[in-house]
């Protein structure tokens, strides 16, 4: 039995609940800021081209994090592996969530987190005002990659992707 309905306040629950079905990779994205090197959880990543090569993004303007993110000149996309809930989990409770895992900071002192499927290493090319978010595109300057499984996140769940 199928469901609809027009998204409004009363029902952002629903809606939340809706936009859950879908499924996607965990990222976390990392930068550099007054107070130190910060880190972010998202699933709101998107590659935007390929030449040049952009990336995109969207943090919620309601998180404490926002401002430092918005206006960070560089950052890092961390697409991570099953391996690492843990640190997907420490960065969506806490920013400052990099003791206890293998990072380093790079020529733009922005950590980078060891063990990551995917890193893309970003200098920011523009952010757009989206609602309650903002849309922050990333110019890539370097990538790091090597193999593994994804951590994937579906209907509040961390999963696995499981190839037919």
């Amino acid at each position: 039995m199928s469901d609809s309905f027009e998204p409004n306040e009363s029902n952002q629950r629903a809606l939340r609940d809706a936009l859950g079905q879908f499924g996607t990779g965990i990222t976390v994205i990392t930068c550099d800021s007054a107070f130190g090197p910060l880190g972010i959880t998202a699933n709101s990543f998107a590659s935007v081209s390929l030449d040049p090569a952009l990336v995109l993004w969207s943090p919620a303007k309601v998180s404490r994090r926002y401002e430092a993110f918005a206006q960070a000149q560089n950052f890092a996309v961390h697409i991570l592996s099953q391996k690492q809930s843990d640190i997907c989990q420490g960065f969506s409770k806490d920013a400052e969530a990099f003791e206890g895992f293998d990072w380093r900071a790079n020529e733009h002192r922005v950590p980078l987190i060891s063990g990551s499927l995917a890193c893309f290493e970003c200098t920011q090319e523009a952010v757009h005002d989206a609602g309650d978010h903002s849309i922050v595109i990333g110019r890539v300057a370097r990538v790091t990659t090597q193999a593994g499984k994804p951590l994937m996140f579906h209907s509040g769940k961390y999963g696995r992707f499981v190839a037919d």
